[in-house]
């Protein structure tokens, strides 16, 4: 398996300079906040090379129109894995506990997700009831199967010098030790300060306007839901390649 999970043993890089060159383990991309378009993760997909593994960094669904088609595409694909981006978090919450949770991830795109799955009749001021029902229905869409896929995400990925997470890390806290909440949500240090460990991050969540590689961050959500451009990296032994759509 090309990635580590998060509570595997690996063993980081000792201390040394930020901006060492990327080395990863071997061939590999890493594809941006995709948030319901289907139509722009199939067409990236098919640009990169086929003898590459992929790995979404999550927010595949929510404030895009197809959020159901995206995580069809992912689960059934050979190529592809996620990690647990915060709109996937925000979901499992809403299907845990609707009547708590289920307004916040309604005003955040869970209304466009909701009408994927053909679930109707509820708004971000709707009243405990009818949030347990659309809870209800969404579940029954989903299935036992998809519902425990998108629970079980992984949040941080690495090969090589080279770490996927969703949002963030704390640049002072070596990664084995994170809780799994800073991956998916972000730190407040982390667009501050250089790590010192070694490793580059690479990160959705945070819109940018072009793919950006800077002080051991490499930042690829440039916000394809608003904007029709999704991103790629692509890792190899050469460096590090963007394509978008």
């Amino acid at each position: 398996m090309l990635f580590s999970k998060f509570f595997s043993k690996s063993k980081a890089p000792a201390a040394k300079a930020v901006f060492d060159p990327v080395q990863p383990d071997s061939r590999f991309c890493v594809i941006g906040d995709v948030h319901g378009r289907i139509d722009l993760l199939t067409t990236l997909v098919e640009a990169v090379p086929h003898d590459m593994s992929v790995i979404c960094v999550g927010d595949l669904v929510d404030r895009g129109d197809q959020s159901k088609e995206v995580l069809d595409f992912v689960m059934q694909h050979d190529r592809i894995t996620s990690l647990m981006g915060n709109h996937e978090q925000l979901m499992i919450n809403f299907l845990k506990s609707p009547e708590t949770q289920g307004r916040r991830w309604l005003r955040n795109g869970g209304l466009q997700t909701l009408a994927s799955f053909g679930v109707s009749g509820v708004t971000d001021s709707s009243g405990a009831e009818a949030l347990t029902r659309a809870r209800d229905t969404l579940y029954d869409a989903m299935g036992e199967n998809m519902v425990a896929w998108v629970a079980g995400l992984d949040c941080i990925a690495w090969s090589g010098n080279v770490a996927v997470v969703h949002a963030g890390a704390d640049p002072s806290t070596p990664l084995e030790e994170h809780a799994p909440d800073t991956f998916i949500w972000g730190h407040p240090d982390f667009r501050k300060t250089p790590r010192t460990d070694g490793f580059w991050i690479v990160h959705g969540h945070t819109i940018v306007d072009v793919p950006k590689m800077r002080d051991g961050r490499i930042s690829i959500d440039t916000g394809a839901y608003a904007t029709g451009q999704l991103t790629a990296a692509l890792f190899s032994q050469d460096g590090v390649e963007f394509i978008s759509t």
